[in-house]
């Protein structure tokens, strides 16, 4: 009989477990993943649109005296230079030969990697 409780018992405990378990989907794919990607239509504006992005992602890490792999951002000048050498889009999109970043969090949503890509695509205007 106190084999038969602790079968029930464990089986409880599993149950209610597996019951708390739950996904969220801006940790698993990105912030805004489903969302309709408005933001890369037109002209990308890198003040309103560009540095929203980076500051959240990028410069936490990327800034100050001693940023993380010697890659300053934070500036538009060291912004446009991390998008010209194509460290920027290749980081953010986890392509072969690029360290993906951000570095021990989600990878950017689609759109947001979108809209980086339109301000890179349209000459990087410091706009």
């Amino acid at each position: 009989m106190k084999n038969r409780f602790n079968h029930f018992f464990i089986a409880a405990v599993l149950l209610s477990l597996t019951a708390c378990y739950y996904d969220h989907e801006e940790i698993l794919y990105g912030a805004g993943s489903n969302q309709p990607c408005t933001d890369s239509v037109g002209t990308v504006s890198y003040a309103q649109k560009v540095v929203p992005i980076l500051r959240t992602s990028c410069y936490g890490c990327h800034s100050g005296s001693f940023p993380s792999g010697n890659q300053l951002m934070g500036t538009y000048a060291a912004d446009k230079a991390m998008a010209q050498s194509g460290k920027l889009y290749g980081t953010i999109s986890h392509a072969g030969g690029y360290s993906p970043m951000p570095k021990g969090g989600a990878k950017l949503s689609n759109c947001q990697i979108a809209t980086i890509k339109k301000w890179i695509d349209g000459g990087m205007l410091n706009n």
